[in-house]
């Protein structure tokens, strides 16, 4: 396999960001999307623990990917400004890694699967009031499309990017995701496939949303890496694995199931990358 840009969630290796590093530069990738620090979140790091993080980056030689953040996780009802001085923070805190990209979310709401005309209205100004900022700050936000959030299936994700994309607002690919939410990844990659700046490698059973080793899912993670790297795609892959329970797994999604998984950790991680390294033998 030669591909230069893997990248992936090491949190799920360990909350240890020594051990996160160990396991990475034993497998040859040289860099991650930090989320779980040691514990804590990306975006609640003081000033001395980022510090201490860009340290180790140096000593291993591990880069940053994007900025793997909760940014646009939260509840539409939630305070705004609140969470927009968060988002600030977690801007800061690329530009200080030198990332380039911050993962982002497109908010929640409490009323099922429909979504309103004001609450669309409502996610739209305040995406747009964000990439104004990102915009000025040089870096890109890439929306995910996790589920439960506005942009989850992929007519609202061609919503998002079709009424906002720009430069500084692009998509993540996350195949698992849309399996999870029912959709067709096939006819989410082709709609979308023009905003993907950024993949991460998770995959998906259509049967009952269990995550799987990418390729042994209906993810269609082949064809799309396949179709991309084609296509001249020279973007980051990032693994996600959530093969197992991790540390902070409770916080990321409600009525996770995967809370009764054996626990993550070198195992599992390195499972994971391995079913990347077979998808990408057979395509490079």
């Amino acid at each position: 396999m030669k591909y230069d840009k893997i990248s992936g969630f090491s949190d799920e290796i360990s909350e240890n960001v020594d051990t996160q590093f160990r396991v990475l530069k034993k497998l040859g990738i040289g860099y991650f999307e930090p989320r779980g620090i040691n514990g804590k979140n990306i975006a609640e790091l003081s000033g001395k623990e980022l510090a201490d993080l860009r340290e180790k980056m140096g000593l291993y030689g591990i880069k940053v990917s994007s900025i793997g953040s909760p940014v646009g996780k939260v509840r539409l009802t939630e305070d705004f400004e609140e969470h927009f001085s968060r988002f600030q923070r977690v801007v800061e805190t690329a530009g200080y890694l030198e990332a380039k990209y911050i993962r982002v979310f497109s908010f929640y709401h409490d009323n099922g699967a429909e979504w309103s005309t004001d609450e669309r209205a409502e996610i739209l100004l305040r995406l747009k009031r964000m990439i104004d900022y990102a915009a000025g700050q040089g870096v890109v936000l890439l929306h995910e499309n996790e589920k439960d959030i506005y942009g989850d299936t992929v007519e609202r994700c061609a919503d998002l990017m079709e009424s906002l994309g720009c430069e500084h607002f692009r998509a993540v690919f996350d195949p698992a995701n849309f399996v999870q939410c029912g959709q067709d990844t096939i006819e989410a990659y082709r709609r979308l496939r023009e905003h993907i700046a950024y993949v991460h490698i998770k995959d998906a059973l259509m049967a009952d949303g269990r995550v799987v080793p990418a390729g042994m899912g209906d993810g269609n993670v082949s064809y799309v890496l396949t179709s991309l790297l084609g296509g001249g795609y020279t973007g980051f892959l990032s693994l996600e694995p959530h093969l197992g329970d991790f540390v902070g797994l409770k916080d990321l999604e409600a009525n996770n199931k995967m809370t009764e998984r054996p626990q993550s950790g070198e195992d599992t991680f390195t499972c994971a990358y391995r079913a990347l390294e077979d998808i990408l033998d057979g395509i490079l």
